[in-house]
């Protein structure tokens, strides 16, 4: 709409002419103010169709049924409480794609039509006349209870469960609070305490198939389990015997012993001859000692040696030698060696060293005999363990394949013992029933109905007839063809607007006597408009003519000649509408001459110009009806007449008939220097316009522009108005019609 507001602007700037007021106000009109524009225009339609529409809804919600919505919250967790610790059964990412996917999948199960089987089974709903009657479905029909068939067949049990779960399904609501993971059940029908026991009994099922799908899943991990313990049980055997089997033929015996460390106990198993060996090499290390310390004892002094000085009998002797050694030193220092008690002395002192000497000698026999001994034994020893070396070596090259049947009996003992461990494990968490649903608020008993919403309706309704008015409204606007305001002369007609003039409620003709009056001015911008519409102003012969009749042309007409003449102009108005006149009695002249009997060859022109009183311009009536009006213009006295007045008169002003349907008005518009237009606001359709512009354009026509009478800036939707609150009584009878 901005393009053609500009467009009615710029046509008459284009043309030399001022632009008028109006067309300044609506080339500078905002996008809103045009849509407020047809609001107002419309706003009976528009106000019909939303109270229309607030009427049907307050009906309608006085009509509905009171609808009772229980609601129950439920949590659904994330991860199942770990009660029993048992991994790889179900993996599970924590990625955020995951968690959507998750919830998107218990949303669906809660309104899985198997949940609703069960809850329809649980409350015994297909056996429950009332319950369809409650939800408008006839029991009746297809003979679900009728006496027809028999309602207890297989097939009429079915099918009453189907119905019954269909209902189910379009009454529950699953709604998810966003930024938990809780869940609201609703369920919604006519009876409150119906609407409690199906969702309560809806969360209580939803909670047991969960719990079912879990029992299910470990009965298959149990089946699972059991089938890969039989045959690991086998294998087990199987290998254990092959190993036993090995061992027996080669003879390999082997040791279990556990041994205690910081870390625990921890069962070994050795072969019996590497235990033999170890123990020989034990003993061995502990001969060879023996024969170094015998050996060592061998080469020294005997009497000096530890076996020496442990022996008591040895240091008693020893000791009782030094005792008489020193009481002998003691006689000498005091009696000669002849002393007889020294002599006997030195005799017992002779038989110590004797004693002594053989002590020792036996001490020394008896380090050579142990020397011998050790000798011995670790010779016998170091055979013994030469054997066991040469017989590990056999047994180690043997324990190659044995330690193969052994890696394999522990691989499948401990197969074995993971799976078993399995198994106890899937079987306590299947008896346990671990859930991740839980109830957190059950349903309780509504009190309130949920609907119908008086408020809410209405709202809907308000907003729905808004849109029902807007697309009437914007359906009416494509489909009016109506010229009603100046926009659509420009937009629609691509044609300059002259001028507007308003509506009145009276003559207008007495508004025109009025010079203060709004449609004078609004005359007199149009003559303003004229005068910029040549190179040399106002044209000097203007024909005004219209689509059809009752337009408002006459009076235009007349109100141009009016306008020009007060300025001083002579002017002279003719009515060539000679099949319906209307200029003689808007002059109050009469109309037994005129410009018919011009154009039928009378030449006395003076007496057809008449002055009328109290007006300002002469008129030439139209004269007697003839037969043919169009007869009469395709002549030369048209052209005759026109010369004819121009030289008499300043200006020329020729009231033309209607240009559709008739072939007066082309014929007129191609004699004079330009066509004034005039269309009714609100009236005109613009494809008869066009065609009539069209018609004229034909004819070499110069259509000066249009000029929109009876226009009501109000009905036309312009907020801002023009003021004008008279109107037109134009057309209402043939005296008042042009």
């Amino acid at each position: 709409m901005n393009n053609i507001n500009t467009a009615i602007i710029a046509e008459p700037l284009a043309n030399g002419m001022d632009s008028p007021a109006w067309a300044v106000r609506v080339a500078n009109e905002p996008l809103l103010r045009q849509y407020w524009r047809v609001i107002l225009r419309r706003k009976w339609i528009i106000g019909g169709v939303i109270a229309a529409s607030l009427l049907v809804a307050l009906i309608v919600t006085l009509l509905m049924t009171p609808m009772y919505t229980a609601t129950a919250t439920i949590e659904i967790a994330r991860e199942d409480e770990n009660i029993v610790n048992i991994e790889g059964i179900k993996a599970e990412s924590t990625s955020s794609a995951a968690d959507l996917e998750f919830y998107q999948t218990q949303y669906s199960l809660l309104e899985a039509r198997s949940l609703a089987e069960r809850v329809a089974e649980d409350l015994q709903l297909s056996r429950n006349a009332v319950f369809f009657e409650t939800f408008g479905v006839n029991p009746m029909e297809g003979g679900l209870f009728g006496e027809a068939n028999d309602p207890n067949s297989l097939e009429q049990r079915r099918e009453r469960q189907k119905k019954a779960v269909d209902v189910l399904l379009d009454h529950v609501e699953i709604s998810p609070i966003r930024g938990s993971s809780l869940v609201e059940v609703s369920f919604t029908s006519p009876d409150p305490a119906l609407s409690r026991r199906i969702v309560n009994s809806w969360t209580e099922h939803f909670i047991g198939s969960n719990l079912d799908r879990r029992f299910e899943a470990t009965s298959y991990a149990r089946k699972f389990l059991e089938d890969r313990l039989e045959q690991l049980r086998q294998r087990l055997e199987a290998s254990e015997r092959q190993l036993v089997a090995y061992a027996a033929q080669q003879g390999i015996i082997n040791v279990v012993s556990e041994e205690r460390g910081a870390a625990g106990s921890t069962v070994r198993e050795r072969s019996l001859l590497s235990e033999e060996l170890l123990s020989l090499s034990n003993e061995l290390a502990k001969s060879t000692a023996d024969r170094i310390r015998a050996g060592s004892l061998v080469n020294g002094d005997a009497g000096a040696s530890a076996r020496a000085l442990e022996n008591d009998a040895l240091n008693m002797m020893r000791q009782k030698r030094a005792e008489a050694a020193a009481e002998y030193s003691n006689m000498m220092a005091t009696f000669g060696p002849d002393y007889p008690p020294a002599q006997a002395l030195e005799q017992e002192l002779a038989a110590l060293e004797r004693s002594i000497t053989a002590e020792e000698a036996r001490v020394a026999k008896s380090i050579s005999g142990e020397y011998q001994n050790a000798l011995r034994r670790e010779q016998v020893l170091a055979s013994r363990v030469g054997d066991l070396k040469r017989q590990m070596i056999d047994l180690q090259r043997r324990n190659i394949q044995y330690n193969i049947f052994q890696r394999d009996v522990d691989t499948n003992r401990e197969l074995y013992n993971g799976l078993l461990q399995r198994y106890k494990e899937v079987g306590i968490a299947g008896g346990v029933g671990t859930n991740n649903i839980s109830i957190v608020d059950p349903a309780i008993l509504p009190e309130e109905p949920s609907s119908p919403n008086l408020i809410l309706n209405l709202l809907m309704a308000l907003i729905g007839g808004c849109i029902v008015a807007a697309g009437i409204v914007l359906a009416l606007e494509q489909i009016d063809e109506a010229v009603k305001e100046p926009a659509d002369v420009v937009g629609s007609l691509g044609t300059a607007v002259l001028g507007v003039i308003p509506s009145s409620v009276g003559d207008p003709l007495d508004y025109l006597q009025d010079r203060k009056s709004d449609i004078a001015e609004a005359y007199l911008s149009l003559q303003t408009s004229l005068q910029f519409s040549t190179d040399h102003g106002v044209p000097g012969a203007i024909a005004v003519s219209s689509t059809r009749a009752a337009e408002g042309k006459s009076t235009t007409a007349y109100a141009i000649a009016q306008s020009l003449a007060r300025t001083g102009r002579s002017v002279v108005l003719i009515d060539a509408d000679m099949r319906s006149p209307s200029i003689a009695h808007m002059t109050n002249v009469p109309n037994d001459k005129g410009v018919s009997n011009f154009l039928a060859g009378d030449d006395d022109l003076d007496r057809f110009i008449r002055k009328p009183e109290g007006h300002d311009f002469a008129v030439i009536a139209a004269g007697p009806n003839p037969p043919n009006a169009a007869e009469l213009l395709t002549g030369a006295r048209l052209n005759l007449l026109l010369s004819e007045l121009l030289k008499r008169f300043d200006h020329v002003v020729v009231d033309s008939p209607p240009v559709l349907g008739l072939a007066d008005a082309p014929l007129i518009g191609s004699k004079v220097e330009g066509v004034v237009y005039t269309v009714e606001a609100g009236a005109a359709r613009t494809s008869m316009v066009r065609s009539a512009l069209n018609r004229l354009a034909a004819a070499n026509a110069n259509v000066l522009g249009i000029v929109l009478t009876k226009f009501e800036a109000k009905r036309a939707g312009y907020g801002y108005g023009y003021g004008y609150d008279y109107g037109y009584g134009y057309g209402k009878d043939k005296a008042n019609t042009a």
